[in-house]
């Protein structure tokens, strides 16, 4: 984001100015600024012309995209720039919005009713496109349906559950402004020797924490110094918080508890790599790695139609961007490798919350567990991806179309990317010696087929990955980076610290502690293996004593117990590696020739589960985190883990709420949820900006195909592989 020294009085003039030609102007002009990641030196952070609607792309072979002429091509492409002015303009007439239109906290397309998404096809008549809208009107949140083929709203009602949706732009914007010109703010910043023009301030989600806090939307603003350094976070203001009323605009709160708790310094703190090729500051040099890329001098393997439906090797699935999901994949279908159709394996797959809780108590901290999706939106907060780095050469790029709370549209290019990967992985092999006289060598190497997005949720940035493997095999990646978020200390040595243990975290750097955290992110899988009649089945494995009038000399086998839940109560698992099992997702209507059902597995990787107080404000808002694997019957309105209105939610619209109703699931069209985790003790490595850090986990074919789906892919030889030549000017040539 770019930073600007501004005054206070400067600040304020040029914001007028920017607002006012924005009015003027709309929709050629539109602003974002960061959630979590609004700043008094970056405020504003992307100007976006309509030019922008037609650009290029870096380092592929993807053509331009023009935005002012696309059309939809499948039922679930996200609205379209001119299906957004378009709604935008039947609500400008609607007779409720007609005195003042509201602001806009989220428009997306409604997607059509299932079962008529599932049976289309190319070339049938287009299914109707309608969209959702929320608008904030008066504190309460008003849900409108405008169906754009009929240019009316059909439907329209006011949310009876708790909570507010994801806060925008403005909301942000207008909070700096009440703190920046708060004079209690000003005076702590120049006692404490902070100038008012080093002021990084961020804005924070506040959760829910009782009465006092009813019929207000609020957000808290913490700051920092960013003298010397860009990296801000690691100077903490600490002890400083404000409350501020986002529909009033005025300071609720002003605590400022921490005058003698020093500043950290700026030492070893940038990151940034400047145009001499070394880093910022004079961080140790190791040796540099020789160029590597993986060339295709044929392009790439996969094809995108219609901007969103990507077919591969034998995969096809359709993929979109997602303001608050960040990115969606539906209609994930793998072809058989006997009869050759394309099967269903799963409808609709997402990251549906990404729950960040703090474990700190002070007035400073307590409030501090974001729900990030819900709150300030994954999608919305996923910028450009930086070509070569975060994605390889040769990788598709996809835009995101958003709207602003004005209503407006908006590109955010090239927020997702999809890329062939092949980094010396094995899909299968077996070498046999045994019998005299006869050798045999075989191997097949591995290339998959990556989606990646990126959201940079204020400190931290999540990765998130969806793999795609020719063995049917899908395989979900969330990698975290970014800073941390610390607290400042008096101490900066441990041989000082007079109680290590009512510490919050380790001490990470000098006068700073990195504070103990978890990360949860929760997935919505509607899986639809080989159609919607499924089931979910535990498959466990329980220790048997071998029976004493067994001639056998064992004492104890494994033996396989298979349960079918049939109530959402029975699905509810927490893992645990003393009581092992599989966890699959069964079409007992299809049998393979063996007569097993065709299924699809759920194989977790590193996870965690919450050890908070089921009754904590937090936990009783992250409820879905109870458990890490829930099933729900299919309902197209239980789509959000935290709830379908997150913010300041009391959690009485949660995953966990919904499945206390004990539904029945089994041969029904049912949802799969996996709850993927960690918790974070922070360490020195992690200053000033984290190595990634990774979990995940897989959806694996069972008994779904006859055999190894891969069995007859032939193997690599050297004459299959580019030759590749570096020219004079250190080009390579690939023929």
């Amino acid at each position: 984001m770019a930073k600007f020294t501004l005054s206070l009085v400067s600040f304020a003039l040029i914001l007028l100015v920017l607002q006012s030609y924005h009015l003027l102007l709309n929709p050629k002009l539109t602003f974002s600024f960061q959630p979590k990641l609004c700043c008094f030196k970056s405020m504003v952070s992307r100007f976006s012309y309509s030019s922008v609607y037609l650009h290029t792309r870096p380092e592929t072979t993807q053509k331009s995209i023009n935005h002012l002429t696309r059309k939809p091509k499948h039922p679930l492409d996200p609205l379209t720039l001119q299906e957004v002015e378009r709604v935008r303009t039947i609500l400008s007439s609607y007779p409720p919005f007609v005195s003042a239109f509201p602001p806009i906290q989220s428009m997306v397309l409604d997607e059509p009713d299932k079962n008529r998404v599932s049976s289309w096809k190319t070339g049938d008549q287009f299914l109707p496109r309608k969209a959702t809208v929320v608008a904030l009107v008066s504190g309460t949140s008003h849900v409108v349906t405008v169906d754009l083929d009929l240019g009316r709203v059909t439907t329209h009602f006011i949310s009876t559950t708790s909570g507010y949706p994801a806060v925008t732009v403005d909301d942000l914007s207008k909070a700096l402004e009440v703190a920046l010109s708060y004079p209690n703010l000003k005076k702590s910043a120049v006692e404490r020797g902070i100038e008012v023009s080093d002021l990084a301030c961020i804005t924070l989600s506040v959760g829910w924490f009782g009465p006092h806090e009813e019929g207000k939307r609020l957000t808290k603003i913490v700051c920092y110094s960013s003298q010397n350094t860009s990296n801000y976070y690691m100077r903490p203001i600490e002890g400083l918080v404000m409350t501020i009323d986002l529909d009033k605009g005025e300071v609720v709160q002003f605590v400022d508890k921490g005058q003698s708790i020093p500043i950290a310094s700026e030492t070893n703190t940038d990151y940034r790599y400047n145009k001499d090729g070394q880093t910022k500051k004079n961080y140790p040099k190791m040796k540099p790695l020789n160029s590597i890329s993986m060339e295709q001098p044929d392009g790439p393997s996969f094809s995108i139609e219609g901007g969103h439906m990507v077919r591969w090797a034998n995969w096809q699935f359709h993929l979109k961007p997602d303001p608050r999901a960040g990115m969606v994949i539906s209609r994930a279908m793998v072809q058989d490798c006997e009869s050759g159709e394309f099967r269903n394996v799963m409808y609709k797959g997402f990251a549906s919350e990404l729950f960040v809780p703090y474990m700190d108590t002070d007035e400073a901290w307590y409030f501090r567990g974001y729900m990030d999706a819900g709150e300030f939106g994954l999608g919305a907060t996923a910028k450009s991806l930086v070509a070569l780095n975060d994605c390889p050469k040769y990788s598709y790029y996809m835009d995101g179309v958003f709207v602003g709370s004005d209503g407006m549209p908006y590109i955010e290019p090239n927020i997702i990317c999809i890329f062939e990967r092949y980094a010396g992985d094995i899909s299968w092999r077996h070498t046999d010696f045994l019998v005299p006289g006869s050798e045999i060598k075989e191997s097949r190497r591995k290339v998959t087929l990556v989606a990646r997005m990126t959201a940079s949720v204020g400190n931290y940035d999540y990765i998130f990955d969806w793999e795609f493997q020719t063995d049917g095999l899908i395989r979900v990646k969330v990698e975290t980076s970014g800073m941390l978020m610390v607290k400042g200390t008096p101490y900066d040595n441990v041989k000082k610290i007079p109680n290590e243990e009512e510490m919050s975290g380790p001490l990470v750097s000098e006068n700073l502690i990195g504070v103990v955290h978890d990360h949860f992110v929760t997935f919505h899988l509607d899986m639809d293996v080989d159609g919607p009649n499924n089931s979910f089945a535990k498959v466990s494995l329980v220790k048997q004593e071998t029976d004493p009038y067994d001639s056998s000399p064992r004492k104890s086998y494994l033996k396989v117990k298979r349960h079918i839940a049939k109530t959402e109560n029975e699905a509810k698992i927490n893992l645990k590696l003393t009581e092992p099992s599989e966890l699959h997702v069964v079409n007992p209507s299809k049998l393979s020739r063996l007569g097993n059902p065709t299924g699809y597995k759920l194989v977790p990787g590193r996870t965690a589960a919450s050890l908070l107080d089921k009754y904590d404000p937090p936990q009783l808002r992250g409820a879905f985190t109870n458990n890490q694997v829930w099933v729900t019957p299919y309902n197209k309105s239980e789509q959000w883990a935290g709830g379908f209105l997150a913010y300041q939610s009391k959690g009485d619209d949660t995953l966990a709420v919904w499945s206390d109703r004990n539904r029945k699931i089994e041969k029904k069209d049912i949802v799969l949820w996996y709850t993927l985790g960690f918790h974070h003790i922070p360490c020195q490595e992690d200053f000033p900006i984290m190595p990634t850090v990774s979990a995940s986990f897989d959806l694996k074919p069972v008994n779904f195909f006859e055999l190894n789906p891969i069995l007859r892919v032939p193997p690599t030889f050297e004459d299959d592989l580019p030759n590749c030549k570096q020219s004079v000017s250190k080009h390579l040539w690939c023929v």
